[in-house]
Formats: structure tokens, C-alpha cells, sequence
């Protein structure tokens, strides 16, 4: 990491002591979630922040190595998607430890990709909770999109959501619902395929 960009994680580091919401902290640790360090910031003043900032790849990788909430909510704002090789969304979310932190991300970074759905339905054949999370979380933003499935995809989906409708995890049943509401949104053939997959369960 150059002396700039450590320098600018510094200055972002310190700034977030006037963004500092404690009730919004105390209440994160309530609900068990838990980081290294959380200033409570909420998503408005993050955005702000990042508006100020603007697109930056190295500054955005040197802000997710930051075991600081607002720095990984921070990292996904920034990061130029046409610039984050498919390897790096690998890692992240290997790094992703928090509900929150997977949904910024699927919303602020991984529906850009432009590979974003061969992302999408490798997360969502997952076991792993996060990853469902933020597969389905991306399907829902790229149907809403308009973007619609192929066959082979619209297949895949609704074997996965079927299982994930009836996760154990209310976030994983939750995330798969939007997803298939969005889906059903469409078209008329997409409803009825969705609706035989919630008859179902």
C-alpha cells in the first residue's frame, strides 16, 4: 500500500468520529453483530462520504482490509465494478463475516458486475448463509433490472429458491422471496413459474 492511500485511510478512519452514531452501534451489538471496530455511521452520511471520494480500486481494496465496519460499507461504495476482477469478489466474500456487510455489497457492487449472474447462481448453490444472501440479493436486483433469465438459469433458480424458501435462516427465506417476487414480476410465464415454486411450499 503507498503512503497515499494509507494516508487517505487515516483521514477516513478519523472522520468517521464525527459520523458517530453510538445508539446505532449499541444497537448492532444488541442484535449480536459484531465488529473490530463500529462507529455507528448510517448509510446516508457513508454515501456522502463515498460521493466525496469517488470511484477509487486501490483505495477501495486498502478500505476492505480494515477490520472497521464503515470501512468495508465504505469499500463496496467506491469500488469501480468494470475494474473488480471476478478473483477479488472471491475474496471478499470469503472476508464477508456479517449480514450487513453482504447485503452493501450486493447492492452498492456486485448487481455492476458485468458478470454479475454467473456470480449469482454459482452464491445461490451455495450452503453457506452469506452467500445465498447475496446471490439472491443480486437476482433480485437484476430481475427488477428487467434482466431476464435463460432457460438453463430460470431452471437453476428455481430449484435453488425452492430449497432456500425453506432455510433455516429468516434472512436466506427472505432474501429467496424477493427474488422470486422480483422474478415473477417478468412476465406472465415467470408468475406462473414462480407461483408453482410457492404452492409448492
Amino acid at each position: 500500500m503507498n503512503k497515499d492511500i494509507q494516508q487517505q485511510v487515516r483521514e477516513i478512519k478519523q472522520s468517521f468520529r464525527l459520523m458517530m452514531d453510538g445508539a446505532v452501534a449499541q444497537s448492532m451489538r444488541e442484535k449480536g453483530v459484531d465488529y473490530h471496530l463500529n462507529w455507528g455511521s448510517t448509510l446516508p452520511r457513508l454515501r456522502g462520504k463515498a460521493d466525496e471520494i469517488g470511484p477509487n480500486y486501490d483505495l477501495a481494496i486498502a478500505l476492505w482490509k480494515e477490520n472497521v465496519r464503515e470501512c468495508k460499507i465504505l469499500a463496496t461504495m467506491i469500488m469501480p465494478a468494470d475494474a473488480m476482477l471476478p478473483e477479488v469478489v472471491d475474496i471478499w466474500m470469503e472476508q464477508t463475516e456479517t449480514i450487513e456487510i453482504a447485503e452493501q455489497a450486493a447492492m452498492n457492487l456486485y448487481q455492476h458486475l458485468s458478470y454479475a449472474p454467473v456470480k449469482a447462481y454459482e452464491w445461490i448453490a451455495s450452503d453457506k448463509e452469506l452467500y445465498l444472501l447475496c446471490g439472491f440479493h443480486v437476482l433480485s436486483r437484476l430481475f427488477m433490472n428487467g434482466k431476464e433469465p435463460n432457460e438453463r438459469d430460470i431452471n437453476e433458480f428455481l430449484d435453488q429458491a425452492h430449497v432456500a424458501l425453506q432455510s433455516s435462516s429468516v434472512s436466506v427465506r427472505k432474501a429467496a422471496l424477493n427474488a422470486v417476487n422480483h422474478f415473477a414480476e417478468l412476465g406472465l410465464v415467470y408468475q406462473r413459474l414462480a407461483n408453482s415454486i410457492l404452492s409448492r411450499i
